[in-house]
């Protein structure tokens, strides 16, 4: 059942618009997209664990039942140990897209929702003696080989962005901010969709939150993480869905499943207030729900 709010946006939503909607963990996204894409469309992921193969349940990709409700796409088709970028997603976004549905694309990544709308700068992987060179270099060093450009437009203390510009610099010649300055038109620009975005209440989430990670656990989550543990690796973007590395630690004794429980709710709810926090200072141009009402 719809909130009032979110049931009267359906039926405004124009029935030949691509539909963007994006809301923190456990919001109910997905309902709102079956709703809507039940009256004409295809349900797009844009969500980056649900990609994942190893995971149905821990990532509360939709269910089977949904899945056979109306067509989805980039729902667990990726292996666990593949390489997925936001470029790999949205090449397979055009795709679908060239496909002729109109697509109602949904989930948490704002990174995603970001290239799709603003466009994706195709810079080349950086090899990985790059990266070890880099890895084992002080900041200020980094820092100081930055061309002017980039260094005015980052943050220089954030070791990860200043890495990523001193890494691309080294291994393309050309300035990150150069780079970005060729990014290719969107894909889907803002003003052509309807894009939805769940401003949701922080307390009524964070019991969502908490219910719907005892309903995993009642759904078998152990045993989807119990099939991974023997390939489980910390460095891989799947393993590090939330929920995996708290159950890990369970099947190894590190935890009791009180204490894994308790973890893997709070990682989730800090998730949650950082996507809160991207959809009010990145979403500004996106039509929001408030949730409950």
């Amino acid at each position: 059942m719809l909130h009032h709010g979110a049931a009267a946006l359906v039926a405004a939503t124009p029935p030949d618009r691509p539909v963007l909607i994006a809301g923190p963990t456990a919001s109910g996204k997905s309902a709102l997209a079956l709703e809507i894409a039940s009256r004409g469309g295809v349900i797009v992921n844009a969500d980056a664990s649900q990609v994942y193969d190893c995971w149905r349940v821990i990532s509360a990709r939709p269910s089977p039942q949904e899945e056979a409700q109306v067509p989805h796409r980039l729902y667990g088709h990726v292996s666990q140990d593949a390489p997925y970028s936001t470029g790999h997603w949205l090449r397979e976004v055009e795709q679908v897209i060239a496909q002729g549905q109109r697509p109602v694309i949904v989930g948490g990544t704002g990174l995603y929702f970001k290239a799709l709308t603003e466009g994706l700068a195709e810079i080349p992987q950086t090899p990985p003696e790059m990266r070890s060179r880099a890895d084992s270099l002080p900041l200020d060093t980094l820092v100081a080989a930055l061309d002017p450009a980039t260094a005015g437009s980052i943050d220089l203390a954030n070791r990860a962005r200043v890495q990523r510009a001193w890494e691309v610099l080294q291994a393309t010649g050309r300035g990150l901010a150069e780079w970005q300055a060729d990014t290719p038109p969107p894909l889907l620009p803002l003003h052509k969709c309807s894009a939805i975005a769940l401003d949701v209440d922080r307390d009524w989430l964070s019991q969502r939150i908490a219910q719907r990670f005892d309903q995993m656990l009642a759904q078998d989550a152990l045993d989807e993480v119990r099939a991974v543990a023997p390939h489980y690796n910390p460095a891989l973007p799947a393993h590090k869905a939330i929920g995996v590395p708290e159950l890990i630690a369970y099947l190894r004794g590190a935890l009791t499943l009180d204490q894994a429980r308790e973890a893997a709710i709070i990682a989730t709810r800090q998730y949650a207030k950082r996507q809160r926090t991207w959809i009010r200072s990145k979403m500004g141009d996106w039509q929001k729900i408030s949730l409950p009402q």
